[in-house]
Protein backbone atom coordinates (compact mmCIF):
# COMPACT_ATOMS: atom_id res chain seq x y z
CA UNK A 1 0.00 0.00 0.00
CA UNK A 2 1.89 3.01 -1.21
CA UNK A 3 1.60 5.95 -3.51
CA UNK A 4 0.45 9.56 -3.35
CA UNK A 5 -1.76 12.04 -5.13
CA UNK A 6 -1.59 15.80 -5.22
CA UNK A 7 -4.28 16.29 -2.55
CA UNK A 8 -4.37 13.74 0.30
CA UNK A 9 -7.54 12.77 2.15
CA UNK A 10 -7.69 12.24 5.91
CA UNK A 11 -9.46 9.23 7.38
CA UNK A 12 -10.10 9.71 11.08
CA UNK A 13 -10.32 6.32 12.75
CA UNK A 14 -12.40 6.23 15.91
CA UNK A 15 -14.40 3.20 17.09
CA UNK A 16 -13.87 1.58 13.70
CA UNK A 17 -10.35 0.22 13.94
CA UNK A 18 -10.50 -1.92 10.81
CA UNK A 19 -9.89 -1.83 7.07
CA UNK A 20 -12.73 -4.14 5.98
CA UNK A 21 -16.27 -2.73 5.70
CA UNK A 22 -15.17 0.69 6.86
CA UNK A 23 -17.42 3.23 5.07
CA UNK A 24 -15.22 6.24 5.84
CA UNK A 25 -12.11 4.54 4.48
CA UNK A 26 -14.01 3.14 1.50
CA UNK A 27 -15.36 6.53 0.42
CA UNK A 28 -12.13 8.40 1.09
CA UNK A 29 -10.12 5.92 -0.96
CA UNK A 30 -12.09 6.93 -4.05
CA UNK A 31 -10.63 10.43 -3.90
CA UNK A 32 -6.95 9.80 -3.53
CA UNK A 33 -4.20 8.81 -1.17
CA UNK A 34 -5.06 8.45 2.50
CA UNK A 35 -3.64 9.94 5.67
CA UNK A 36 -4.94 7.66 8.42
CA UNK A 37 -5.12 9.27 11.86
CA UNK A 38 -6.35 8.45 15.35
CA UNK A 39 -7.02 11.11 18.00
CA UNK A 40 -7.13 10.14 21.67
CA UNK A 41 -9.96 12.56 22.20
CA UNK A 42 -11.56 11.77 25.55
CA UNK A 43 -9.25 14.15 27.40
CA UNK A 44 -12.17 16.53 28.06
CA UNK A 45 -14.87 13.88 28.29
CA UNK A 46 -14.97 13.87 32.12
CA UNK A 47 -17.45 11.13 33.02
CA UNK A 48 -16.96 9.23 29.75
CA UNK A 49 -13.18 9.06 29.97
CA UNK A 50 -12.10 5.64 28.80
CA UNK A 51 -11.68 3.01 31.51
CA UNK A 52 -8.41 1.23 32.26
CA UNK A 53 -9.27 -2.10 30.61
CA UNK A 54 -10.54 -0.37 27.49
CA UNK A 55 -7.29 1.56 27.26
CA UNK A 56 -5.38 -1.72 27.31
CA UNK A 57 -7.52 -3.03 24.44
CA UNK A 58 -7.12 0.23 22.55
CA UNK A 59 -3.33 0.10 22.86
CA UNK A 60 -3.10 -3.28 21.17
CA UNK A 61 -5.82 -2.39 18.65
CA UNK A 62 -3.95 0.69 17.49
CA UNK A 63 -0.74 -1.29 17.28
CA UNK A 64 -2.46 -3.90 15.08
CA UNK A 65 -4.14 -1.27 12.90
CA UNK A 66 -0.85 0.56 12.42
CA UNK A 67 0.78 -2.65 11.21
CA UNK A 68 -2.10 -3.15 8.77
CA UNK A 69 -1.39 0.36 7.46
CA UNK A 70 2.32 -0.24 6.92
CA UNK A 71 3.19 1.81 9.99
CA UNK A 72 1.53 4.93 8.58
CA UNK A 73 -1.17 5.50 11.24
CA UNK A 74 -0.69 8.96 12.74
CA UNK A 75 -1.52 9.27 16.42
CA UNK A 76 -2.58 12.40 18.29
CA UNK A 77 -3.89 13.24 21.73
CA UNK A 78 -6.10 16.20 22.58
CA UNK A 79 -9.17 18.12 21.49
CA UNK A 80 -10.14 17.19 17.93
CA UNK A 81 -11.65 20.63 17.34
CA UNK A 82 -8.21 22.13 17.85
CA UNK A 83 -6.12 19.33 16.35
CA UNK A 84 -7.94 18.37 13.17
CA UNK A 85 -7.86 21.75 11.36
CA UNK A 86 -4.13 22.01 12.10
CA UNK A 87 -3.52 18.49 10.82
CA UNK A 88 -5.35 19.33 7.61
CA UNK A 89 -3.45 22.57 7.13
CA UNK A 90 -0.08 20.91 7.73
CA UNK A 91 -0.80 17.95 5.46
CA UNK A 92 -2.44 19.81 2.61
CA UNK A 93 -5.62 17.75 2.95
CA UNK A 94 -8.88 19.47 2.10
CA UNK A 95 -11.32 16.77 3.21
CA UNK A 96 -11.76 14.37 6.12
CA UNK A 97 -13.92 11.27 6.48
CA UNK A 98 -15.05 9.59 9.67
CA UNK A 99 -17.67 7.15 10.96
CA UNK A 100 -19.80 8.69 13.72
CA UNK A 101 -19.82 7.73 17.37
CA UNK A 102 -22.94 8.04 19.50
CA UNK A 103 -21.86 9.23 22.93
CA UNK A 104 -23.66 12.53 23.62
CA UNK A 105 -20.46 14.52 24.04
CA UNK A 106 -19.08 13.18 20.76
CA UNK A 107 -22.27 14.00 18.85
CA UNK A 108 -22.19 17.58 20.14
CA UNK A 109 -18.46 17.88 19.46
CA UNK A 110 -18.74 16.48 15.94
CA UNK A 111 -21.50 18.93 15.06
CA UNK A 112 -19.33 21.82 16.21
CA UNK A 113 -16.33 20.37 14.39
CA UNK A 114 -18.18 20.06 11.09
CA UNK A 115 -19.31 23.67 11.28
CA UNK A 116 -15.79 24.78 12.16
CA UNK A 117 -14.21 22.85 9.29
CA UNK A 118 -16.80 24.05 6.78
CA UNK A 119 -16.28 27.67 7.81
CA UNK A 120 -12.53 27.17 7.34
CA UNK A 121 -13.05 25.90 3.80
CA UNK A 122 -12.61 22.18 4.47
CA UNK A 123 -14.98 19.35 3.70
CA UNK A 124 -16.09 16.84 6.34
CA UNK A 125 -18.02 13.64 5.64
CA UNK A 126 -19.42 11.04 8.01
CA UNK A 127 -21.33 7.84 7.35
CA UNK A 128 -22.59 5.05 9.57
CA UNK A 129 -20.11 2.28 10.20
CA UNK A 130 -21.07 1.11 13.70
CA UNK A 131 -24.80 0.37 13.80
CA UNK A 132 -27.23 -1.67 11.73
CA UNK A 133 -29.87 1.05 12.00
CA UNK A 134 -29.25 4.72 12.73
CA UNK A 135 -31.14 5.66 15.93
CA UNK A 136 -32.92 8.67 14.45
CA UNK A 137 -34.43 6.56 11.65
CA UNK A 138 -36.38 4.21 13.92
CA UNK A 139 -39.55 5.83 15.27
CA UNK A 140 -43.08 4.92 16.29
CA UNK A 141 -45.88 5.90 13.94
CA UNK A 142 -46.50 9.01 16.05
CA UNK A 143 -42.87 10.02 15.72
CA UNK A 144 -41.88 9.28 19.32
CA UNK A 145 -39.04 7.02 20.45
CA UNK A 146 -39.52 3.43 21.52
CA UNK A 147 -38.92 2.49 25.15
CA UNK A 148 -39.68 -1.22 24.88
CA UNK A 149 -37.31 -3.56 23.08
CA UNK A 150 -39.66 -5.97 21.30
CA UNK A 151 -41.67 -3.36 19.34
CA UNK A 152 -38.43 -1.42 18.72
CA UNK A 153 -36.83 -4.49 17.19
CA UNK A 154 -39.79 -6.07 15.43
CA UNK A 155 -41.82 -3.06 14.29
CA UNK A 156 -38.97 -0.59 14.06
CA UNK A 157 -35.81 -2.38 12.98
CA UNK A 158 -37.00 -5.49 11.15
CA UNK A 159 -39.65 -3.48 9.33
CA UNK A 160 -37.09 -0.93 8.21
CA UNK A 161 -34.50 -1.36 5.51
CA UNK A 162 -32.48 -4.54 5.95
CA UNK A 163 -28.89 -4.16 7.17
CA UNK A 164 -26.69 -3.29 4.23
CA UNK A 165 -24.20 -5.76 2.81
CA UNK A 166 -20.62 -5.34 4.04
CA UNK A 167 -18.48 -3.21 1.77
CA UNK A 168 -15.88 -5.11 -0.25
CA UNK A 169 -12.32 -5.36 0.97
CA UNK A 170 -10.12 -2.68 -0.55
CA UNK A 171 -7.39 -4.42 -2.50
CA UNK A 172 -5.12 -1.42 -2.70
CA UNK A 173 -5.13 1.52 -0.31
CA UNK A 174 -2.92 4.38 -1.39
CA UNK A 175 -1.21 5.96 1.58
CA UNK A 176 0.06 9.51 1.51
CA UNK A 177 3.74 10.19 2.01
CA UNK A 178 2.98 13.48 3.78
CA UNK A 179 5.34 13.98 6.71
CA UNK A 180 3.23 15.01 9.72
CA UNK A 181 4.53 15.33 13.24
CA UNK A 182 2.59 12.93 15.46
CA UNK A 183 2.82 10.88 18.62
CA UNK A 184 4.19 7.43 19.24
CA UNK A 185 1.80 4.84 20.62
CA UNK A 186 3.42 4.88 24.06
CA UNK A 187 2.94 8.65 24.20
CA UNK A 188 -0.82 8.08 24.57
CA UNK A 189 -0.19 6.59 28.03
CA UNK A 190 -2.73 3.83 27.56
CA UNK A 191 -1.15 1.04 29.60
CA UNK A 192 -1.23 1.08 33.42
CA UNK A 193 2.07 1.21 35.28
CA UNK A 194 1.53 -2.18 36.95
CA UNK A 195 1.39 -5.58 35.28
CA UNK A 196 -2.38 -5.96 35.55
CA UNK A 197 -2.77 -5.36 31.82
CA UNK A 198 -0.63 -8.40 31.01
CA UNK A 199 -3.28 -10.66 32.51
CA UNK A 200 -5.88 -9.20 30.13
CA UNK A 201 -3.60 -9.47 27.11
CA UNK A 202 -2.98 -13.18 27.68
CA UNK A 203 -6.73 -13.82 27.44
CA UNK A 204 -7.34 -12.17 24.08
CA UNK A 205 -6.02 -11.78 20.56
CA UNK A 206 -6.60 -8.13 19.77
CA UNK A 207 -6.76 -7.24 16.09
CA UNK A 208 -9.09 -7.05 13.11
CA UNK A 209 -7.89 -10.47 12.01
CA UNK A 210 -8.62 -11.91 15.45
CA UNK A 211 -12.15 -10.50 15.29
CA UNK A 212 -12.85 -12.33 12.03
CA UNK A 213 -11.35 -15.51 13.44
CA UNK A 214 -13.55 -15.26 16.53
CA UNK A 215 -16.62 -14.88 14.31
CA UNK A 216 -15.57 -18.01 12.43
CA UNK A 217 -15.18 -19.94 15.67
CA UNK A 218 -18.61 -18.85 16.87
CA UNK A 219 -20.35 -19.76 13.62
CA UNK A 220 -18.69 -23.16 13.53
CA UNK A 221 -18.93 -24.09 17.21
CA UNK A 222 -21.40 -21.86 19.03
CA UNK A 223 -24.34 -20.95 16.86
CA UNK A 224 -26.18 -24.23 16.37
CA UNK A 225 -27.16 -24.46 20.06
CA UNK A 226 -26.74 -20.81 20.97
CA UNK A 227 -30.11 -20.43 22.73
CA UNK A 228 -29.22 -23.06 25.31
CA UNK A 229 -25.44 -22.94 25.72
CA UNK A 230 -25.26 -19.17 26.05
CA UNK A 231 -26.63 -19.49 29.60
CA UNK A 232 -23.78 -21.65 30.89
CA UNK A 233 -20.68 -19.64 31.81
CA UNK A 234 -18.31 -22.63 31.69
CA UNK A 235 -19.33 -23.35 28.08
CA UNK A 236 -18.02 -21.63 24.96
CA UNK A 237 -21.58 -20.73 24.10
CA UNK A 238 -21.41 -16.98 23.49
CA UNK A 239 -19.82 -15.12 20.60
CA UNK A 240 -17.29 -13.10 22.64
CA UNK A 241 -17.47 -10.49 19.87
CA UNK A 242 -18.48 -7.56 22.11
CA UNK A 243 -15.04 -5.91 22.48
CA UNK A 244 -14.35 -6.29 18.77
CA UNK A 245 -17.71 -4.71 17.96
CA UNK A 246 -17.17 -1.89 20.42
CA UNK A 247 -13.78 -0.94 19.00
CA UNK A 248 -14.96 -1.58 15.47
CA UNK A 249 -12.49 -4.34 14.61
CA UNK A 250 -15.47 -6.03 13.04
CA UNK A 251 -18.67 -4.40 11.79
CA UNK A 252 -22.15 -5.49 12.88
CA UNK A 253 -23.04 -5.69 9.17
CA UNK A 254 -20.36 -8.31 8.59
CA UNK A 255 -21.50 -10.28 11.63
CA UNK A 256 -25.16 -10.12 10.56
CA UNK A 257 -24.53 -11.22 7.00
CA UNK A 258 -21.96 -13.90 7.82
CA UNK A 259 -24.39 -15.50 10.24
CA UNK A 260 -27.29 -15.16 7.85
CA UNK A 261 -25.55 -16.33 4.71
CA UNK A 262 -23.05 -18.94 5.80
CA UNK A 263 -25.14 -21.12 8.07
CA UNK A 264 -27.48 -23.80 6.71
CA UNK A 265 -30.90 -22.46 7.62
CA UNK A 266 -32.91 -25.52 6.61
CA UNK A 267 -32.95 -26.74 10.20
CA UNK A 268 -35.62 -25.17 12.38
CA UNK A 269 -33.32 -25.40 15.39
CA UNK A 270 -30.59 -23.47 13.63
CA UNK A 271 -33.13 -20.89 12.50
CA UNK A 272 -34.22 -20.30 16.08
CA UNK A 273 -30.63 -19.93 17.23
CA UNK A 274 -29.88 -17.47 14.46
CA UNK A 275 -32.91 -15.37 15.30
CA UNK A 276 -31.98 -15.41 18.98
CA UNK A 277 -28.47 -14.23 18.16
CA UNK A 278 -29.88 -11.50 15.95
CA UNK A 279 -32.01 -10.35 18.88
CA UNK A 280 -28.81 -9.95 20.88
CA UNK A 281 -27.43 -7.71 18.15
CA UNK A 282 -30.79 -5.94 18.37
CA UNK A 283 -30.26 -5.30 22.08
CA UNK A 284 -26.96 -3.62 21.23
CA UNK A 285 -28.83 -1.43 18.77
CA UNK A 286 -31.52 -0.70 21.38
CA UNK A 287 -28.88 0.46 23.88
CA UNK A 288 -27.45 2.95 21.38
CA UNK A 289 -30.97 4.00 20.47
CA UNK A 290 -31.76 4.76 24.11
CA UNK A 291 -28.52 6.67 24.59
CA UNK A 292 -29.24 8.78 21.52
CA UNK A 293 -32.83 9.63 22.48
CA UNK A 294 -32.18 9.84 26.23
CA UNK A 295 -28.64 11.22 26.58
CA UNK A 296 -28.88 11.34 30.40
CA UNK A 297 -29.11 7.54 30.46
CA UNK A 298 -25.60 7.07 31.97
CA UNK A 299 -26.41 9.22 35.00
CA UNK A 300 -30.14 9.46 35.59
CA UNK A 301 -32.89 6.92 36.10
CA UNK A 302 -34.89 6.66 32.92
CA UNK A 303 -37.92 6.05 35.15
CA UNK A 304 -37.99 9.09 37.42
CA UNK A 305 -39.95 7.24 40.09
CA UNK A 306 -36.69 5.54 41.09
CA UNK A 307 -35.06 8.89 41.92
CA UNK A 308 -36.17 8.51 45.53
CA UNK A 309 -35.25 4.85 45.87
CA UNK A 310 -32.98 4.35 48.93
CA UNK A 311 -29.91 3.08 47.11
CA UNK A 312 -26.60 3.97 48.72
CA UNK A 313 -23.40 5.07 47.04
CA UNK A 314 -21.14 4.38 49.99
CA UNK A 315 -21.35 0.82 51.28
CA UNK A 316 -19.01 -1.30 53.41
CA UNK A 317 -19.82 -4.18 51.05
CA UNK A 318 -18.87 -2.50 47.78
CA UNK A 319 -15.18 -3.39 47.95
CA UNK A 320 -15.95 -7.03 48.77
CA UNK A 321 -18.17 -7.15 45.67
CA UNK A 322 -15.47 -5.56 43.52
CA UNK A 323 -12.80 -8.00 44.71
CA UNK A 324 -14.95 -11.12 44.49
CA UNK A 325 -15.04 -11.70 48.23
CA UNK A 326 -18.79 -11.78 48.92
CA UNK A 327 -18.94 -15.40 50.11
CA UNK A 328 -21.23 -16.34 47.21
CA UNK A 329 -19.10 -18.42 44.81
CA UNK A 330 -20.89 -17.50 41.57
CA UNK A 331 -20.70 -13.80 42.41
CA UNK A 332 -17.04 -14.08 43.35
CA UNK A 333 -16.15 -16.08 40.25
CA UNK A 334 -17.76 -13.46 38.02
CA UNK A 335 -16.04 -10.54 39.67
CA UNK A 336 -12.67 -12.28 39.54
CA UNK A 337 -13.20 -13.19 35.88
CA UNK A 338 -13.85 -9.51 35.26
CA UNK A 339 -10.63 -8.45 36.98
CA UNK A 340 -8.43 -11.11 35.45
CA UNK A 341 -9.73 -11.08 31.88
CA UNK A 342 -11.55 -7.78 31.35
CA UNK A 343 -14.70 -9.73 30.56
CA UNK A 344 -17.61 -11.48 32.25
CA UNK A 345 -20.14 -13.95 30.93
CA UNK A 346 -23.47 -12.26 30.23
CA UNK A 347 -25.61 -14.36 32.59
CA UNK A 348 -23.14 -13.80 35.39
CA UNK A 349 -23.17 -10.06 34.66
CA UNK A 350 -26.91 -10.06 35.38
CA UNK A 351 -26.47 -12.02 38.60
CA UNK A 352 -23.66 -9.90 40.04
CA UNK A 353 -25.49 -6.69 39.07
CA UNK A 354 -28.72 -7.86 40.70
CA UNK A 355 -26.79 -8.78 43.85
CA UNK A 356 -25.24 -5.33 44.06
CA UNK A 357 -28.33 -3.18 43.49
CA UNK A 358 -30.88 -5.38 45.23
CA UNK A 359 -29.24 -7.55 47.88
CA UNK A 360 -26.70 -4.86 48.82
CA UNK A 361 -28.89 -1.88 47.86
CA UNK A 362 -25.91 -0.13 46.28
CA UNK A 363 -26.73 2.39 43.54
CA UNK A 364 -26.48 0.96 40.03
CA UNK A 365 -24.14 3.80 39.05
CA UNK A 366 -21.46 2.36 41.37
CA UNK A 367 -21.64 -0.93 39.53
CA UNK A 368 -21.69 0.76 36.13
CA UNK A 369 -18.57 2.74 37.06
CA UNK A 370 -16.70 -0.41 38.10
CA UNK A 371 -17.67 -2.25 34.93
CA UNK A 372 -16.67 0.81 32.90
CA UNK A 373 -13.17 0.65 34.32
CA UNK A 374 -12.73 -3.13 34.18
CA UNK A 375 -14.43 -4.30 30.98
CA UNK A 376 -12.59 -4.45 27.68
CA UNK A 377 -16.00 -4.15 26.00
CA UNK A 378 -17.03 -1.18 28.16
CA UNK A 379 -19.59 0.60 26.04
CA UNK A 380 -21.40 3.68 27.35
CA UNK A 381 -24.69 2.71 25.73
CA UNK A 382 -24.75 -0.98 26.65
CA UNK A 383 -23.25 -0.47 30.10
CA UNK A 384 -25.76 2.22 31.06
CA UNK A 385 -28.81 0.52 29.55
CA UNK A 386 -27.93 -2.87 31.03
CA UNK A 387 -27.37 -1.59 34.56
CA UNK A 388 -30.62 0.34 34.46
CA UNK A 389 -32.36 -2.77 33.11
CA UNK A 390 -31.20 -4.84 36.09
CA UNK A 391 -31.99 -2.04 38.55
CA UNK A 392 -35.53 -1.76 37.22
CA UNK A 393 -35.11 1.94 36.49
CA UNK A 394 -34.52 1.81 32.74
CA UNK A 395 -36.37 1.14 29.53
CA UNK A 396 -38.10 -2.23 29.21
CA UNK A 397 -36.43 -3.02 32.51
CA UNK A 398 -36.64 -6.19 34.50
CA UNK A 399 -39.15 -5.54 37.31
CA UNK A 400 -37.41 -4.65 40.55
CA UNK A 401 -38.88 -7.67 42.29
CA UNK A 402 -37.01 -9.95 39.87
CA UNK A 403 -34.00 -10.64 42.07
CA UNK A 404 -31.51 -13.22 40.86
CA UNK A 405 -30.64 -15.76 43.54
CA UNK A 406 -26.90 -16.46 43.17
CA UNK A 407 -27.26 -19.92 44.72
CA UNK A 408 -30.02 -21.23 42.46
CA UNK A 409 -28.43 -19.54 39.44
CA UNK A 410 -25.17 -21.28 40.27
CA UNK A 411 -26.81 -24.66 40.79
CA UNK A 412 -28.75 -24.37 37.52
CA UNK A 413 -26.12 -22.97 35.19
CA UNK A 414 -22.85 -24.20 36.74
CA UNK A 415 -23.97 -27.41 38.44
CA UNK A 416 -20.54 -29.05 38.19
CA UNK A 417 -18.81 -25.90 39.40
CA UNK A 418 -16.44 -25.70 36.45
CA UNK A 419 -16.86 -21.96 36.08
CA UNK A 420 -16.63 -21.33 39.83
CA UNK A 421 -13.46 -23.36 40.24
CA UNK A 422 -11.81 -21.54 37.32
CA UNK A 423 -11.81 -18.37 39.42
CA UNK A 424 -12.37 -19.51 43.01
CA UNK A 425 -9.80 -22.32 43.25
CA UNK A 426 -9.75 -22.22 47.07
CA UNK A 427 -12.99 -24.24 46.95
CA UNK A 428 -11.53 -27.01 44.75
CA UNK A 429 -11.57 -29.66 47.51
CA UNK A 430 -15.14 -28.95 48.57
CA UNK A 431 -17.76 -31.57 47.56
CA UNK A 432 -19.94 -30.34 44.71
CA UNK A 433 -23.09 -30.37 46.84
CA UNK A 434 -21.62 -27.54 48.93
CA UNK A 435 -19.78 -25.73 46.17
CA UNK A 436 -22.63 -23.26 45.62
CA UNK A 437 -23.14 -22.49 49.32
CA UNK A 438 -20.00 -23.35 51.33
CA UNK A 439 -21.40 -21.97 54.59
CA UNK A 440 -23.89 -24.85 54.68
CA UNK A 441 -21.13 -27.45 54.75
CA UNK A 442 -20.53 -29.20 58.11
CA UNK A 443 -17.35 -28.25 59.91
CA UNK A 444 -15.93 -31.70 59.26
CA UNK A 445 -16.42 -31.28 55.51
CA UNK A 446 -14.83 -27.84 55.57
CA UNK A 447 -11.89 -29.18 57.58
CA UNK A 448 -11.38 -32.03 55.14
CA UNK A 449 -11.37 -29.50 52.28
CA UNK A 450 -8.84 -27.32 54.11
CA UNK A 451 -11.22 -24.40 54.32
CA UNK A 452 -11.80 -22.15 57.29
CA UNK A 453 -14.62 -19.76 56.49
CA UNK A 454 -13.65 -16.21 57.20
CA UNK A 455 -9.99 -17.02 56.54
CA UNK A 456 -9.59 -19.16 53.43
CA UNK A 457 -12.91 -18.05 51.95
CA UNK A 458 -15.32 -15.40 53.28
CA UNK A 459 -18.62 -15.96 54.99
CA UNK A 460 -21.54 -14.43 53.06
CA UNK A 461 -21.50 -10.66 53.53
CA UNK A 462 -25.33 -10.60 53.63
CA UNK A 463 -28.05 -13.17 54.10
CA UNK A 464 -29.65 -13.78 50.72
CA UNK A 465 -33.20 -14.16 52.04
CA UNK A 466 -33.30 -11.25 54.46
CA UNK A 467 -31.54 -8.92 52.01
CA UNK A 468 -34.09 -9.85 49.37
CA UNK A 469 -36.93 -9.04 51.78
CA UNK A 470 -35.27 -5.73 52.65
CA UNK A 471 -35.04 -4.82 48.96
CA UNK A 472 -38.67 -5.69 48.29
CA UNK A 473 -39.81 -3.69 51.32
CA UNK A 474 -37.82 -0.69 50.11
CA UNK A 475 -39.39 -1.03 46.66
CA UNK A 476 -42.92 -1.29 48.03
CA UNK A 477 -42.42 1.73 50.30
CA UNK A 478 -41.01 3.74 47.42
CA UNK A 479 -43.92 2.73 45.16
CA UNK A 480 -46.42 3.74 47.85
CA UNK A 481 -44.78 7.17 48.18
CA UNK A 482 -44.93 7.69 44.43
CA UNK A 483 -48.60 6.68 44.26
CA UNK A 484 -49.47 9.11 47.05
CA UNK A 485 -47.60 12.02 45.55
Amino acid sequence: MQGKTSVPVIVWFRQDLRLEDNPALFEASKLGCIIPIYIMDDINASQDKMGAASRVWLYHSLDALNRSLDGQLKLFCGDAIELLPNIMENSGARSVFWNPCYEPWRIARDNRLKRHLTEAGFEAYSTNGSLLWEPWKIRKKDGSAYKVFTPFYQRGCLSAESPRNPLPVLENILLSSADIESNELDDLDLLPKNDWHRSIKTCWKISEKAASEQLDVFIQNGLTDYMERRNFPAEQGVSRLSPYLHFGQISPHKVWHRVECEVDRTSKGVDQNIEHFFRELGWREFSYYLLYHFPDLPNRNLQARFDEFPWVKVSPHLEAWQKGLTGYPLIDAGMRELWQTGYMHNRVRMVVASFLVKNLLVHWKCGADWFWDCLVDADLASNSASWQWVAGSGADAAPFFRIFNPITQSEKFDSEGRYILSYVPELRNLPKRYLHSPWLAPTSVLDAAGITLGIDYPNPIVDIKSSRSQALNAFNEQRTRVERS
